[in-house]
């Protein structure tokens, strides 16, 4: 154990700690009570509004129009009401600008009426409001001094109160634009992408002859974190700075025993996520799943799916309660894709699918795929939108964070493409000959062995945990998305490229049917057209073998492995066009994005270097010199005069890469990609050379002189 007092005091404090009581009573508190308590859903609303009211609030809830201003100021009154009997004293427009963070800004319900206070909330506070938009980033969208900026509320995610200790707060989700009209946040291009495959959708399932109601995305994006004592948090600049750890020595015990992947949930742990999910149940958030992942203090939690733009609200919210409460139980949730060298790092696999009342989920394949031509149809549409536009959708989850993570060999590599299993792979081949499909595998049964177990049914094709888009039986699972990451831009991306993939798709099949009478034999030319041209971005094999990075260079396929490589992904032609075709995004606010992720990068690796730097120069390199010093009286000896030269050879080396890495360090190019390129190709090996020597260093380093805790304390003293 370390003998560092700050060090120790952390130790010594985390293992002395009393067993954390629960802070409510779960045994006797029904989750069908709580459930939703804090949301103004539907059910609220009918109870509360006119009959008239309710229902043409319903119907731009269905589908996505906008709120009459009468109807509104009806709904305001019935909002504000609920909210101050909830204990509501603030409400927020709530908005989530191109930071990738969530943003708020509370106006209290109370004003001065001359004999006290009188609570005021109308239709127009509800629907609009305008905070200073000056401060976010815009990326080339308005100048300086252009600083208006509105939220306008959207009917299709519920108001809710947000409880605290200090009060409660009603907030309102919107939407955040310029006074110019243009997208200043994630949520309005989701919006019009969610528009934009319901209208595409809507023209293919016409050809089907189908009736049916508004086409949705749905999204159930699982969550991984890591959960850090406090006490060591605050011991690593890096980690309080950075989310991440810049230094650490690998340790004696990794994740190589495979020990904690779905192990026994710590009870510490245990009471932080149970605590988590009842605030989730409260706001209506539907979390399914908890359990271990692979690498030590590593967690995930996962909901049931929803509609897209919802679950990404959701999502938002559920990281903002994870850190929240992981604070009350003497945790800090790190929600970085690569906070720890040499363990797994942490994902956000959005599991992503389209359907609609009266057709169901338009990916579900049934019992036998090849007689489904509505989903071999839709299917195709994925296959095809993915390869054309696999450089934007690995563009859609770049960040300097993520980079750490993608192709380590515990994460999909950087090329893009798809998993479709055994079963559906066959399928696919035989309509990619002929146009049709005569057969599917069956799954069968499994015999375990022993008598006391039932017989399982056995899946027609295993899992590919490799894959950076995987059909997973009734959705297509997005593994390659970040931990910190909104879900808002991959869904964006998705849903436009599958938008204008069905738009191609109804386009090339009303033209065969123009000539073809015969639905089927039209449908399975435009199918076999389809998948010959665009199964190259199927594979089903080890994405992490070398293998695979050959085959896919002879394929054609795109292997963009860092964020300044995937970047310019977002302004290509292709991009736009399908864009501005499909009214997601206009070029300018292609841009501003592009321009805005990559500035990001840049501060991001620029930060992080400037840490490594002083973190080496004022803790670890003053930390091997005393030592080295203290060594002195004993470098006669054998084995003192050894490590003594050994340390002082490894300071010197340390001392030689910090005055690299500041050399390397040049702010001095004014255009953004350049100096992301070189943060990228430069800054960044500089870093890594001195950590290396700084790692070397903790391993022989006496532990009462090494200033931070060591990731074996971090990661396994909880």
């Amino acid at each position: 154990m370390s003998t560092n007092p700050a060090r120790r005091n952390a130790i010594e404090a985390i293992a002395s700690q009393p067993r954390l009581a629960g802070t409510f009573d779960f045994r006797n508190e029904k989750i069908d009570l709580i459930y939703g308590q804090n949301v103004f859903s539907l059910d609220k609303m009918e109870k509360r509004l006119p009959k008239d009211v309710f229902k043409s609030l319903k119907a731009n809830i269905e589908s996505g129009t906008k709120l009459d201003a009468a109807s509104a100021d009806v709904v305001a009154a019935a909002i504000k009401d609920w909210a101050l009997e909830r204990g509501a004293t603030h409400y927020a427009h709530v908005f989530y600008p191109l930071t990738g963070f969530t943003a708020e800004k509370h106006d209290t319900f109370f004003e001065p009426n001359g004999n006290g206070t009188l609570a005021q909330f109308s239709g127009k506070a509800l629907i609009q409001a305008e905070p200073d938009a000056s401060s976010f980033p815009n990326g080339g969208l308005r100048s300086t001094f252009e600083a208006r900026g509105y939220t306008a509320w959207d009917v299709t995610s519920p108001a809710y109160i947000f409880d605290t200790e200090n009060g409660s707060t009603l907030c309102i989700p919107t939407a955040f634009v310029s006074w110019k009209g243009e997208a200043l946040d994630k949520k309005t291009p989701l919006l019009r992408s969610m528009a934009a495959v319901n209208k595409a959708a809507t023209r293919v399932l016409a050809l089907f002859g189908k009736k049916h109601g508004y086409i949705s995305a749905s999204c159930g994006p699982e969550q991984e974190y890591f959960l850090i004592d406090t006490r060591l948090f605050h011991l690593r600049p890096d980690l309080y700075t950075c989310g991440r750890s810049l230094f650490g020595a690998k340790p004696a015990k990794g994740q190589e025993f495979e020990d904690q992947y779905f192990g026994t949930i710590p009870d510490r742990v245990l009471a932080c996520m149970m605590e988590t999910e009842r605030e989730c149940f409260k706001l209506g958030i539907p979390i399914k799943t908890r359990h271990n992942e692979v690498a030590p203090s590593q967690y995930e939690v996962a909901p049931i799916y929803e509609s897209a733009n919802v679950a990404h609200d959701h999502q938002m919210l559920t990281m903002t309660l994870l850190k929240r409460v992981a604070t009350k139980h003497g945790f800090v949730c790190l929600l970085a894709e690569k906070p720890f060298a040499g363990v797994n790092g942490s994902g956000k696999h959005v599991n992503w699918s389209i359907g609609g009342a009266g057709v169901g989920n338009l990916l579900e394949p049934g019992h036998s795929p090849h007689e489904n031509a509505q989903f071999l149809t839709f299917c195709s549409a994925v296959i095809r939108a993915v390869d054309l536009h696999q450089g934007l959708l690995r563009a859609s989850v770049a960040s300097a964070g993520n980079d750490h993570r993608l192709g380590a060999n515990e994460a999909p590599p950087a090329i893009i493409s798809i998993y479709l299993g055994d079963m559906l792979n066959e399928v696919i081949e035989q309509v990619k000959k002929s146009g049709s499909a005569s057969s599917s595998r069956k799954g069968g049964h499994m015999t375990l062995g022993v008598d006391t177990l039932p017989v399982l049914p056995k899946d027609a094709g295993d899992r590919n945990r490799t894959s950076p888009f995987a059909f997973t039986g009734n959705k297509f699972e997005f593994r390659a998305v970040g931990s910190a990451f909104s879900v808002a831009g991959p869904l964006t991306v998705l849903n436009t490229i599958m938008a204008d993939s069905l738009d191609k798709l109804a386009d090339d099949l009303a033209a065969a049917l123009k000539k073809n009478a015969d639905f089927n034999s039209a449908l399975q030319g435009v199918l076999k057209d389809i998948l010959s041209k665009h199964g190259r971005i199927v594979f089903n094999g080890n994405g992490y073998s070398e293998e695979w990075h050959k085959e896919a260079a002879k394929r054609g396929l795109k292997n963009l492995r860092t964020t300044p490589d995937a970047l310019p992904e977002i302004v290509a032609k292709s991009t736009v066009d399908v864009f501005e075709r499909q009214g997601v995004l206009s070029k300018a606010e292609l841009e501003s994005r592009e321009e805005i992720y990559t500035h990001s990068y840049v501060l991001t690796v620029n930060t992080e270097s400037k840490l490594v730097s002083d973190i080496a120069k004022t803790l670890l390199l003053p930390a091997a010199l005393k030592f080295a010093a203290d060594l002195t009286p004993v470098e006669k000896t054998k084995s003192g005069g050894k490590l003594r030269k050994e340390v002082i050879g490894l300071a010197d080396e340390l001392a030689s890469a910090i005055e690299a890495l500041d050399s390397a360090r040049d702010v001095s190019k004014s255009d953004t990609h350049a100096q992301a390129k070189h943060s990228c190709d430069k800054v960044l090996p500089a870093m890594l050379k001195v950590r290396a020597a700084a790692d070397a260093l903790e391993e022989i380093v006496a532990d009462e002189y090494w200033p931070m805790p060591s990731y074996q304390e971090i990661l396994f003293l909880r």
